[in-house]
């Protein structure tokens, strides 16, 4: 019999919604929070690039298994678009493809904005992570090929004007669904007003549920850190950097949103203690309550303010898909 690979890190599960700085990658903010909190798994919804800072909610261990829930959530960005130059990255990035000396005024942009507002069809940047025959496109780009992304259809729900910064560049927010590449608003826009643009700012303030008043920087989670003092370096691992441990981690810990903050789009029920150890090991169960619903594709189950499950209610029984450990 094959022995069990004993896994690496603490069950700790809940919701980080870091306000990630600039310069920083997604995958490389997603790490540090993991190695920080000492979780056995992390993942994040919604990737920012390095030149884009604001709202990026990393979910540990049984906050995983609702990272899609957050992913399809509405997102807010304020971003400002510079007017004159077309980047090969769509932002500050890349190198300019083509410039103009024309500038355009508040209400001709007025004017254009809602072409750009409802559903509407968007071509990613060359430089995103769509797939292309397998390979992602930004690695084609670097390769210096020229590659042909379909456009694809994205929602907009809201586009404002903020404020025009003189001649140059314009400020701008938006409420948009998921995919929606605010890089391409300003390449495209730029060339609708015949002048090119591209990102010079871009900052996301909400991912649906979460709102700015969630949002933890990374001085806080220093200075949770700082409140407790770190033992001795072990041998081997950077002194600059010991690693957080049990100490730290309960008030690090107190950063954390629920696993079940991500599900405020679903229909909730609650159940007490015996009925969701009847759902923790993947048994119907009846839902009770005058206003508990009868019927619904997806739902979640929560017992003493903790998520329980998600799954289906059909005829008054709840089915779980997906079950959460204590």
């Amino acid at each position: 019999m094959a022995r069990q690979r004993k896994k690496k890190g603490r069950p700790v599960s809940g919701w980080m919604v870091l306000d990630k700085p600039l310069g920083m990658g997604s995958t490389e903010a997603v790490s540090k929070i993991k190695w920080l909190f000492g979780a056995e798994k992390a993942g994040h919804a919604g990737t920012l690039d390095p030149l884009a800072s604001g709202m990026l909610p990393i979910a540990l261990g049984e906050a995983t298994k609702t990272v899609p829930y957050v992913q399809d959530g509405a997102k807010v960005y304020r971003f400002t678009v510079s007017w004159g130059e077309e980047r090969s990255t769509d932002d500050l990035e890349g190198e300019v493809t083509q410039s103009s000396a024309a500038r355009p005024d508040e209400q001709a942009i007025r004017a254009l904005l809602p072409k750009y507002t409802g559903v509407i069809m968007q071509t990613p940047p060359q430089f995103s992570a769509i797939k292309i025959a397998g390979e992602r496109a930004y690695d084609l780009a670097r390769e210096g090929e020229a590659v042909d992304i379909p456009a694809r259809e994205v929602e907009i729900g809201r586009f404002d004007l903020v404020e025009m910064r003189g001649a140059d560049a314009t400020v701008f927010e938006i409420e948009c669904g998921k995919g929606t590449y605010v890089r391409s608003l300003a390449r495209d826009m730029g060339r609708d007003l015949g002048c090119y643009g591209h990102i010079s700012e871009l900052r996301r303030t909400e991912v649906d549920p979460f709102t700015a008043d969630d949002l933890v920087t990374m001085a806080e989670i220093e200075e949770a850190i700082a409140s407790v003092p770190l033992e001795a370096t072990e041998e081997g691992e950077a002194p600059q950097a010991p690693r957080p441990g049990p100490d730290q981690w309960k008030a690090l810990d107190a950063l954390l949103m629920d696993t079940g903050s991500a599900l405020d789009c679903l229909p909730q029920v609650v159940v007490n203690d015996d009925t969701a150890a009847r759902l923790r090991l993947g048994n119907p169960v009846i839902v009770r309550g005058r206003d508990a619903p009868v019927q619904a594709d997806e739902a979640c189950a929560f017992a003493r303010g903790r998520l329980v499950a998600i799954g289906a209610i059909e005829a008054g029984m709840f089915k779980p898909k997906r079950v959460f450990s204590l």
